[in-house]
């Protein structure tokens, strides 16, 4: 008996939810957990929070772009979102004329503001489909499930949309396939730039400081989601009118102190709360590793060539932000489930689920059938990442693996000259898209580079069959390196970059002359393959993992079957609020970081010319002579820039508003702190924090250094 209790309370660990853990669904908060926000300090009703029938902040919080979140924060549409949020879209408005990403923008009036290829969507409604789901189901399992689930979605989401283009739904998985929820979205597609600060502000302390507090980055973006007069969303056009909202947040400037409440609404994009000991072993061990040491390749050679040149840092600088968020994050993430044993703490739930599962044929063998199917998958879970981060970490080896698609066409002898001639089309589009973004230094040394660390560390009996004794034995010269011999020499001779041999192509296309591509032949050499050796084991590692994942989740719910109404799901980006405190925290030992940073901070990191610290010269300007205007922090005597909070997020949060008790904005979280990377499958209930711009700092960029005291003038101002 003693036994079995104490089972029971390590297996209670997995769902124990910290007063500052947990990524909500707004609609199902819960008696329990609502009262706990209140007790933290929440002023408002849950209707307040999230209503179907009635405005509310909910209608106020949008998926800005395609992979973070956004608040109306005016009567007119005006949308604040995070730097790195907008970067996209204000590189593509930027020319080296007119580079808003290095100088700033900010628009004079709304005949100014710069349309986009932006889209955001507004939650409309949510509804609970899982009898639906579940009985479409049945038991089936792996991949016959995975066929019936994408079925029975697609039925349910046309049903809901149709053909309507201004409507998106999804279908969302809750607690591992356990529950299944309906999202029905109000999609907007003229979005159109407002402002941005500076590239120095909004990148502020660049990768050195990115993961990292003290944390002094304008991390911020201005856009307005503009509807048609008939107030319908519309693609752009000069006739549409600012976005009237059914909600949107008032802005606080009145400052907060030490221990205040704070509640972020977003949508997270993803965590694996669940994971085994096995996934956490085999992140540890080696896909976070792998990845790590190819990314750090990339970005070396990408940042070698954006010195050189501003067109070339405009031109990369999109992909590169991209690249380098998640290699130190990911580095990071490793360090921490291993410094907290992470892995061992699984193995203890494990452990006890075990003993609690003898006897029951339904969960007795779930932990030996884990471990099966990790054995038969990890000796290739290091070529997936290569793959993935390497060989197409190239981006002429993945336009090039493109051509497939044009291979498999031309070698139909039923194709259609039409349907043929139609695919050259796309190609060609598809072409110019790609040399608009290629750096072909920076992209033949990471050819070269990708290629030569694929041989050394993937197993023999992956590789690529005669590809590399074809290259030893082509590129022999013994005073040169192979691999540069090859990367230089695919680049010299592919059609990719030959216009020439690119419309001779185009006007007669023929499988010859993809076959004496050096490109098509590598991207091939590879892509084959691996859909043939590792495509196959992965996906009956993913299907077989899945459907174990689902029955450990129910089994530990029969265990403690009160806790599935208290417990949250992994983040799925889907609209999630999370709440906690301005906190101040000890990353170690005889150190302790302050809640806030400041103006002061940012002028003292400063460095004329610098990468990552330089200012403009207004800024410093305003600094000296203590501009500060009505933003400075009271107490303080000084504009807060940035602040933390114990608030549970996840990447998707970006942009995401942080509210305090009464509902006002007060900041815009993102970043995680590097001490608490481990979120994604283990939250930290000491160290994590959420670092977040302060929405004072936003409008005194706006204001006093932009200029731009119009749209600040827009905002329902609380102080």
């Amino acid at each position: 008996m003693k036994k079995i209790f104490i089972s029971l309370a390590l297996v209670l660990t997995l769902f124990r939810s910290y007063a500052d853990e947990g990524m909500w669904l707004p609609m199902l908060l819960g008696q329990q957990v609502y009262n706990d926000m209140v007790k933290r300090g929440l002023k408002l009703k849950p209707e307040q929070l999230y209503s179907i029938n009635k405005s509310s902040i909910k209608d106020a919080i949008i998926i800005f772009g395609g992979g973070c979140t956004g608040e109306i924060v005016s009567d007119q549409g005006l949308i604040f979102t995070n730097h790195h949020c907008g970067y996209s879209a204000i590189a593509a408005a930027s020319t080296t004329q007119n580079n808003y990403l290095q100088d700033g923008f900010w628009a004079s009036d709304k005949t100014k503001e710069i349309s986009s290829t932006l889209s955001v969507k507004f939650l409309n409604r949510i509804e609970d489909v899982s009898t639906k789901v579940l009985a479409a189901l049945g038991e089936s399992q792996g991949a016959e499930r995975a066929q019936k689930y994408a079925k029975v979605m697609g039925e349910i989401i046309k049903e809901v949309v149709g053909s309507d283009e201004y409507k998106d739904a999804v279908v969302a998985s809750m607690f591992k396939g356990n529950q299944f929820f309906l999202f029905v979205y109000d999609v907007y597609k003229d979005i159109r730039l407002v402002g941005n600060p500076p590239e120095s502000i909004g990148k502020f302390g660049g990768d050195t400081d990115n993961w990292e507090w003290p944390r002094h980055t304008g991390d911020f973006s201005v856009f307005r989601v503009y509807m048609d007069k008939d107030g319908k969303p519309a693609k752009y056009s000069a006739d549409n009118i600012p976005f009237k909202p059914k909600y949107y947040l008032p802005v606080s400037i009145k400052g907060f102190k030490d221990g205040d409440y704070s509640m972020i609404y977003g949508y997270p994009g993803g965590t694996n709360r669940y994971e085994t000991s096995f996934g956490v072993k085999l992140a540890t061990d080696i896909t976070s590793p792998t990845l790590v040491k190819l990314r750090d390749m990339r970005l070396k050679f990408m940042f070698a060539e954006m010195k050189k040149s501003a067109a070339v840092k405009l031109q990369l600088a999109s992909n590169y932000a991209s690249i380098a968020n998640y290699w130190k994050f990911f580095d990071g993430e490793t360090k921490q489930l291993l410094k907290f044993d992470t892995y061992g703490q699984k193995q203890k739930v494990e452990t006890s689920f075990n003993d609690w599962a003898k006897g029951k044929p339904a969960y007795e063998n779930i932990f030996n059938e884990y471990a099966s199917s990790y054995t038969s998958w990890t000796p290739y879970a290091k070529h997936r990442q290569y793959i993935n981060e390497g060989i197409m970490g190239s981006p002429l080896m993945a336009y090039a693996s493109s051509w497939l698609s044009v291979e498999a066409m031309l070698s139909n002898p039923n194709a259609k000259a039409d349907d043929i001639s139609k695919a050259m089309e796309a190609a060609t589009k598809s072409r110019q898209a790609f040399l608009a973004d290629e750096n072909k230094k920076s992209d033949q040394s990471i050819l070269a580079s990708a290629v030569a660390m694929f041989y050394g560390d993937v197993d023999k009996s992956q590789h690529p069959k005669g590809f590399y004794e074809d290259l030893f034995k082509n590129y022999n010269d013994i005073d040169q390196n192979p691999y540069k011999l090859f990367a230089a020499d695919v680049f010299a001779n592919t059609m990719a970059f030959d216009d020439t041999k690119w419309k001779a192509f185009t006007d007669k296309p023929s499988i010859e002359a993809l076959k004496n591509d050096p490109a098509f032949n590598a991207a091939k050499s590879f892509i084959v393959n691996y859909t043939s050796t590792v495509t196959p084991k992965y996906a009956a590692f993913m299907n077989k993992t899945s459907d174990l994942g689902r029955l450990y989740l129910k089994g530990l719910f029969e265990m403690n079957p009160t806790k599935m109404n208290s417990t949250y799901p992994d983040a799925n980006f889907t609209m999630r609020v999370s709440y906690g405190n301005i906190k101040s925290y000890n990353p170690k030992d005889a150190v302790k970081y302050d809640f806030y940073c400041t103006l002061s901070g940012v002028a003292s990191k400063y460095v004329k010319g610098d990468y990552e610290f330089d200012l403009p010269s207004k800024f410093l300007d305003l600094y000296k002579a203590k501009d500060f205007g009505p933003y400075a922090d009271k107490k303080i005597g000084d504009v807060v820039v940035s602040f933390i909070t114990t608030n549970d997020i996840t990447g998707g949060n970006s942009g995401s508003p942080v509210l305090d008790a009464n509902g006002n904005l007060i900041g815009l979280a993102f970043d995680g702190n590097y001490e608490a990377l481990s979120h994604k499958i283990a939250f930290d209930s000491e160290l994590n924090r959420t670092i977040c711009v302060d929405v004072r700092y936003v409008l005194w960029c706006i204001d006093k250094l932009g200029g731009a005291k119009h749209i600040v003038d827009e905002l329902k101002l609380v102080q």
